[in-house]
């Protein structure tokens, strides 16, 4: 897990938070934190949370600045919900390994081949891409956006293989073509590792991202009998803060990039939540620091924009994004 950074050479952690929260209130700025980004962050932040609770607040939220902590696509996407409003990314170079995997060429090219098909983008995607879909989803409500489009419909489902798989496994959809795309993190939490930590723990309690490699091996060590079905749960980061908070177990691994984990710990005290693979970690959200989430409420830096012609294109399919599932709480 990254370290916690110091704020800044003069101030304590105390004042730092104090200072950001001086200065929100003085630009009129709401702090939106991502569930992965370092630990102060999230701390400071009006509201944590994952992909889908964090852009539902980006559509209702009064300030008249957003601050993003995440990555480009997730400030891209409050702009595209909130284009009257300013919206601020502290690290203009916090990209995604996944959304990187698909351009908009991609998608008219794939759509041309499909010609019938319904085109469901995750929202780790370029507000280009989501322009040239008719819906987007999350990890957390991806099932049900795909329960809402009607059984005889043809599905191309982007970018993420592994939450491709994820859906067409339990929605039982044998038409959604998926397309091989990966984030970086996820897709290094692999099958043998998973296989090793659960070995090692046999009493632990396994939580699973479905954009992990290791998604379709946690159901296989289910189905073989060697993990009680109980015991495995595939679950968005929301899912699993939800989770965490009634859990009973002694402890749970965790299969997501690590800064899931100071909310899990956070939200409960008694488990202890351990990482399947301590080394994943996101090099892009961590890119925000205290020092550029200060700059950021400072300076004005940097504002996100999206010429309005993608947008108006791309608000259709997040706004029917955010209409579908249970709201996500607390915490991709």
């Amino acid at each position: 897990m990254a370290p916690v950074t110091a704020p800044a050479d003069t101030m304590t952690r105390h004042e730092w938070a104090a200072e950001v929260r001086r200065l929100a209130r003085e630009r009129d700025a709401v702090i939106l934190a991502h569930n992965y980004q370092r630990p102060e962050i999230q701390d400071v932040a009006d509201h944590t949370g994952d992909s889908l609770a964090l852009s539902r607040l980006a559509a209702s939220v009064e300030a008249s600045t957003i601050v993003f902590c995440g990555v480009h696509f997730m400030a891209e996407t409050a702009k595209i919900l909130s284009p009257e409003k300013t919206v601020l990314l502290p690290e203009p170079e916090a990209g995604c390994s996944l959304a990187d995997t698909i351009t908009a060429d991609d998608v008219r090219a794939w759509r041309a081949e499909h010609p019938d098909a319904v085109v469901v983008a995750y929202v780790n995607t370029t507000a280009a891409v989501k322009a040239e879909t008719d819906i987007c989803c999350t990890s957390s409500n991806a099932a049900d956006v795909i329960r809402s489009i009607p059984e005889d419909r043809e599905i191309l489902f982007l970018p993420d293989q592994f939450l491709g798989a994820h859906v067409k496994r339990v929605t039982g959809r044998d038409n959604i073509h998926v397309w091989m795309g990966e984030c970086h993190v996820h897709a290094g939490i692999d099958g043998a590792t998973l296989r090793e930590r659960v070995a090692a723990e046999p009493g632990a309690e396994l939580y699973v991202h479905p954009e992990c490699g290791c998604a379709t091996s946690a159901l296989y060590l289910v189905g073989s009998g060697a993990v009680p079905q109980e015991r495995v749960k595939v679950l968005s980061t929301g899912g699993m803060l939800s989770a965490a908070e009634s859990t009973t177990a002694g402890k749970v691994l965790i299969a997501t990039e690590t800064g899931m984990l100071h909310q899990l710990r956070a939200a409960n005290s008694t488990t202890v939540f351990e990482p399947v693979n301590p080394r994943a970690e996101c090099h892009y959200m961590k890119m925000i620091t205290a020092e550029k989430l200060l700059g950021a409420l400072r300076a004005g830096t940097t504002e996100i924009t999206v010429d309005a012609a993608t947008a108006s294109k791309a608000r259709r399919s997040v706004e029917r994004m955010v209409e579908i599932g249970s709201p996500s709480r607390g915490g991709e």
